[in-house]
Order: C-alpha cells, then structure tokens, then sequence
C-alpha cells in the first residue's frame, strides 16, 4: 500500500484529495491544524520538525508520497509574516524533513501546491521571494509585514514554485527517484475562497476578472490532477508547473510563456 502526506488535508483541495486517495487505496498521513491525524501548526520551525519526526514513525522509515497544500490566503487575520511562513516555510521545511523517507522508497513523487497568483499579480516583492529562496525565514517574515498578506501570498507562492524549479532536477530529488512537481490553482471553491467573499475588497478581487472558463473549480479536479502526479504515468514529469485554473493565467500573459531561453554565460 502506497503512504501519502497530505498537508492542509482537513479542508478544500486537501481534503477531496485525501478522499481520492483513500478511495485509490492509499494510506494518507494528513497534517493539519485540527481534523487530521498529525496536528500541528506550521507556523512554528519547531513544529514542522516535529511533524517529520512523526511521520516517519507513522510510515515506518518509507514514505511514497507527498502533496503539500497548507497554505492561508492573503486575505486573512493572520499577519502577512504567518502567511509566508505557512505558505513557504511550511512546505520547503516539511519536504526537506521527509525527503529522506522519500528516497528510501523505490519511485516517489511529490506535489507542491503553487498558486496562479504567483504569475498573475503585478509588482510581485522579489526582495520576498529572494529571502524565501535563501532559507531566510525571519527576513522574509519582515518584508512580508512590511508589505502586507496579499503580497506575502503571491510571493511565498512564486517562490515555492521556483524552489520547485531549481530542485527538481537535482541529484537530492530526482537524481534520488523523487518527482518533484508544482500545481498552480486558480479560483476553486474551497472554504479559504469562501471566507474571502465575506471581505469587500477580496470578493471585488475575484469578481473582477473572473477564469475565462466561466466558473470556479471543484476541488475534486485538482485531486484528479494531483493523483495522476502521483501516479506510474506522470515519471516523465519533473519540475513542471501546471496551472489549472480554467484559463485566467492564459488569459492575462498569453505571450509570457513559453519565454525564449535567455543566454548564459556559463552555458
């Protein structure tokens, strides 16, 4: 039997990808702050080397899975230095804790849980991103209440996407057999999206410019896409970031991407 991690798995997207799981014969290891068989706030460094440490008690020293959906939205009462410790912190810290086990299984595969928001929101803090991607917890947690939560979501989401980017290829991830991709979610129906049409200035956010696809999404469609990430089929796939977002990331920066390749000095 396959063992997963699912973070933030006691709602949304974690949740209807827990249950997909379990229904595909999974064992799932959910991580949450309440409603999950680990609870724990990943907030706190100390917690997510806890969380680890449990996990490979519950797993017994071989995990094949890990799908990190915890997060908090940029629209939340919680200081914007939470967000990107959730948001980024939360995920590298728990990925770099369980690797291990992740390599001690034959072929393992990991999702990371991005966001559309992280390519579609304009004057992204790169000082953020930057702080993030050096392992700087405490400088990024400054920048993030310097600049406030809808900035710290955005950028604690790109940078989780581009540490995707630069490890996935290594000799520590599938180098070791671990497939290492990225989702990045639009608009979904999930209770973080519904407490935000309770704001003003968030529910206006979202209805300005609505997914081309003319709806929200189900979570049961992102567990669909997660599953076949984790999936024999998907072993071809590494370091991809694949939006599902019914078309808004497309629809905002159609020439964006794909980029021609920029020269490099050391190529």
């Amino acid at each position: 039997m396959k063992t997963v991690v699912v973070t933030g798995s006691a709602s949304g997207m974690g949740l209807a990808t827990s249950k997909r799981l379990r229904d595909g014969g999974c064992n799932v290891i959910g991580v949450d702050i309440q409603g999950s068989e680990i609870l724990a706030d990943l907030r706190q460094p100390e917690e997510r080397i806890r969380v680890c440490r449990e996990i490979a008690v519950r797993c017994d020293g071989v995990l094949n899975a890990v799908v990190t959906c915890a997060g908090i939205s940029g629209f939340t009462s919680q200081p914007a230095s939470s967000v990107v410790s959730i948001n980024y912190f939360g995920t590298v810290n728990l990925l770099e804790g369980m690797r291990p086990l992740l390599v001690s299984s034959a072929e393992a595969s990991v999702v990371v849980v991005s966001s559309n928001a992280a390519t579609t929101t304009p004057r992204i803090n790169e000082a953020m991103i930057d702080a993030c991607l050096d392992g700087d917890e405490n400088r990024a947690r400054d920048i993030a209440d310097e600049s406030g939560a809808p900035a710290a979501y955005a950028a604690s989401k790109f940078a989780v996407a581009r540490w995707v980017r630069r490890h996935s290829t290594s000799a520590e991830w599938i180098g070791s057999g671990i497939n290492l991709n990225a989702i990045a979610p639009g608009l979904f129906d999930t209770p973080m999206t519904q407490a935000m049409r309770e704001m003003p200035e968030a529910a206006a956010m979202m209805d300005k410019s609505p997914p081309p696809v003319g709806r929200v999404g189900d979570p049961l469609e992102a567990a669909h896409l997660v599953e076949f990430l984790l999936g024999p089929l998907s072993r071809f796939i590494v370091g991809s970031i694949v939006f599902i977002d019914g078309g808004k990331d497309a629809f905002i920066r159609p020439d964006d991407w794909p980029s021609p390749r920029r020269r490099r000095n050391d190529i």
